[in-house]
């Protein structure tokens, strides 16, 4: 067997496979035997079927499965010992006068190479990272929203500002039948919450959709209807009231703090704003973290230039999934994914530069620790080693699970990496400037 390759630019390649007869010949025989030995044909005796009769029915069947698991296999290794880093899969090329009568063979393979080029973090302009903080203002909302959560439920004759009002959104033609519960402060200007002023349960009121609710996703949780048919929902909806309640705020007691933190964890307003600040700022860390890792990804696509073999790419896209696509479905298929596949070979990079490896015992002690954080949130906060290493052990046995893990801990690793490495300015932002800024 003699393979050889041509280097058609820095991109693309072409590898060549001789296969002789001698190569596979030994193989094909020995195969051959066996099947006579086993064969069952009409009219002769098992095991004594004559070869020539074994060839005919079953000699060229044999052939093309043994020089393609040869040809298979030869490409393999040949890849690994030249050390080539290849894109997609070779494409073999195309040989409508294939002779399987000859005694030898040779075939070509298209091969998509890796760019060479380097990844530079300290970039010119410096990437923000923010540093994400709960303001006096958010902390005593959500002591309003835990007192309201907490208190006690009044029955209402007759709907106010502070109600809590129970009904069904209806309208026929567009089939919403919705019961829920809304709050005049989610309603939009001043007409929508006047028409529930007053109003007993049992009353209808009538209303437009255009309008109705500040927020089109309450909007949309109210009617239950998909998120692409709230946008410019137009129509009339009767809102049927069934029932009126009101809220009284709980009190900033002993018992209200027991309950939230558990006993004695906190005993007083001022160690409940502490303990709220505190707790909020641990989960916008993650938030901050997670644009910053967004944002580096962003500059690290735009300013690490290289080219991409893209004729072999869309070529090989073609046949790489499921159903067979058309140059033009592979063209298009290949402009959704080309940051994609530019950021992976910018993460390859880096992680071979920096050694950046997952170990078995990492992923072992962050898959507990994450089982640990999901057990507190159903209020199991001191699980045993023992009960953390049994429900770890079952999620690594699940292949799934071990790839989805190991990508996030990478991601930690490669974080880690940006925060250090990467030219980065830190700035304070209040949770609602940041989300008005990234998410409004």
């Amino acid at each position: 067997m003699n393979i050889t390759r041509e280097n058609i630019d820095a991109l693309n390649a072409v590898v060549k496979v001789d296969i002789a007869k001698e190569d596979y010949s030994d193989k094909v025989e020995k195969i051959l035997l066996d099947y006579r030995k086993s064969a069952n044909i009409p009219g002769f005796r098992k095991g004594h079927v004559p070869m020539g009769m074994v060839k005919k029915q079953y000699g060229k069947a044999v052939l093309v499965d043994e020089v393609n698991k040869l040809l298979q296999d030869a490409l393999g290794k040949y890849l690994v010992e030249e050390k080539l880093d290849v894109l997609g899969n070779p494409l073999p090329k195309a040989q409508d006068d294939l002779n399987w009568d000859a005694e030898a063979f040779t075939f070509e393979f298209e091969l998509g190479l890796a760019p060479e080029f380097e990844v530079e973090l300290k970039g010119k302009k410096a990437i923000t990272h923010y540093n994400i903080v709960a303001d006096d203002k958010m902390i005593n909302d959500q002591i309003e929203h835990i007192q309201k959560q907490y208190g006690k439920i009044i029955s209402q004759n007759e709907v106010t500002e502070a109600s809590e009002i129970t009904g069904t959104f209806a309208n026929e033609e567009k089939e919403i039948d919705n019961t829920t519960m809304i709050t005049l402060d989610k309603l939009k200007g001043k007409t929508n919450p006047k028409k529930f002023i007053g109003a007993k349960v049992g009353d209808v009121i009538t209303l437009k959709t255009k309008g109705l609710f500040n927020d089109d996703h309450d909007l949309m949780n109210a009617l239950k209807v998909s998120h692409d048919d709230v946008h410019g929902l137009e129509v009339e909806v009767t809102f049927t009231i069934t029932e009126i309640n009101e809220r009284e705020a709980a009190d900033l007691d002993q018992e209200l703090f027991d309950k939230l933190f558990g006993e004695g964890k906190v005993t007083s307003v001022s160690e409940l704003k502490d303990k709220i600040k505190e707790d909020s700022e641990k989960q916008f860390t993650q938030q901050g973290d997670q644009k910053l890792l967004n944002d580096v990804t962003e500059s690290l696509v735009e300013n690490t230039k290289f080219d991409l073999p893209s004729t072999f790419l869309q070529k090989w896209m073609q046949t790489a999934g499921e159903e067979v696509m058309t140059e033009e479905q592979a063209k298009e298929e290949f402009e959704k994914s080309e940051k994609s596949m530019r950021y992976q070979l910018i993460e390859g990079k880096l992680i071979q530069k920096h050694n950046l490896q997952v170990q078995f015992e990492e992923l072992k002690s962050f898959s507990m620790e994450m089982i640990k954080g999901q057990m507190a949130q159903f209020g199991q906060m001191n699980p045993s080693d023992k009960e953390l290493e049994d429900i770890a052990a079952r999620i690594l046995g699940n292949q799934e699970e071990v790839k989805r893990m190991s990508e996030q801990l990478m991601s930690q690793k490669l974080l880690s990496l940006y925060k250090t490495e990467a030219n980065t300015k830190t700035k304070e932002i209040t949770y609602d400037d940041f989300v008005k800024e990234f998410y409004s």
